[in-house]
């Protein structure tokens, strides 16, 4: 059996690729730009704690972990979604280079206690958001898909809820039949 053939033409692949390519630098020019906003207001003083960098990548890693749970586990989105907004958006408005930066400056300042808490409490603080962000996205979409109209949708492994039963039955009866069917 022959091996399977491969484009071998790189332009081809390239071009495939370019409706990816440009949804990441869209995005990432959106985020980039909503991160400026930020730092335009809520500037950090030379040689402080640089809350609003920290602020916008622990924000930004909630929102990853929201967006990414509802991307994978809610619904189908466009395939040029993940790119445009978790890469692109996201990926710009975060800024873990602004981050190294300011670790530095910290450090070259003579306050590097507060350098290495900034990058221990920026580490911690993104990890956990996203990890709760996720873990609360899953669980409002298990709970939102348990309920159907105000009603709770049946438990795994069974054919009705307690409440459709009780409804069933009191249809049944209103028509004349019996608990057995007879009428």
């Amino acid at each position: 059996m022959a091996p399977p053939v491969r484009n071998r033409d790189p332009s081809a692949r390239a071009r495939g690729q370019l409706p990816v390519v440009c949804a990441v630098s869209v995005g990432g020019g959106v985020g980039a730009a909503a991160r400026y906003g930020a730092s335009l207001l809520w500037p950090t003083e030379a040689g402080a704690f640089p809350w609003t960098t920290f602020c916008v990548n622990v924000a930004g890693c909630a929102v990853i972990g929201v967006f990414l749970v509802l991307v994978t586990e809610a619904w189908a989105a466009h395939p040029l979604v993940r790119p445009f907004f978790g890469t692109g958006v996201l990926g710009g408005f975060t800024t873990f280079s602004t981050y190294a930066v300011d670790i530095q400056r910290l450090v070259d300042g003579g306050r590097a206690a507060t350098g290495l808490a900034y990058l221990a409490t920026t580490l911690l603080a993104a990890l956990a958001a996203v990890w709760a962000a996720a873990r609360l996205t899953r669980r409002a979409i298990t709970d939102s898909g348990r309920r159907t109209h105000g009603r709770t949708r049946p438990e795994a492994g069974t054919s009705q809820s307690h409440a459709e039963e009780g409804r069933a039955k009191q249809s049944h009866t209103k028509q004349g039949h019996t608990k057995e069917g007879r009428p």
